[in-house]
């Protein structure tokens, strides 16, 4: 999977988010999909969940979701260097992980990450880029 996140210093920005809104990314990795929503409410928010696909559906599992908003306003698909992130969910879920959110995203970028511990595996998604 593509994206490599370099962390800067910035302060995490919450919002009220949702695992809905117009799907602005989508991947599927072995039994985890990756989901990136935006809306315009709060100068744009983008809102991540992951979601148990196939067999991992409705089996509890280790499962993780993070959204960022890069600096970047430009580059789909490249790394993103935050400027501010969500707090993270992982917990042992069996439907999906979120929803985690960011606001003012509507002129940068957007990443998100997640994953799902199934079967001695990871199956990690990390977004790079999106929505620029």
């Amino acid at each position: 999977m593509s994206g490599v996140f370099v962390v800067a210093t910035g302060s995490p920005s919450q919002a009220a988010v949702s695992c809905s809104g117009t799907v602005t990314y989508s991947a599927t990795y072995g039994p985890g999909e990756l989901t990136i929503f935006y809306n315009t409410s709060n100068g744009g928010t983008n809102s991540a969940c992951f979601y148990h696909k196939g067999a991992a559906y409705g089996v509890a599992a280790p499962t993780y979701v993070r959204a960022y908003r890069c600096t970047e306003r430009s580059g789909e698909g490249q790394p993103c260097t935050v400027a501010a992130s969500s707090s993270e969910d992982l917990g042992n879920y069996a439907y999906y992980a979120g929803p985690r959110g960011v606001t003012g995203t509507a002129n940068n970028c957007v990443a998100a990450v997640g994953y799902i511990d199934w079967q001695g595996s990871r199956y990690l998604i990390s977004s790079g880029r999106q929505g620029c």
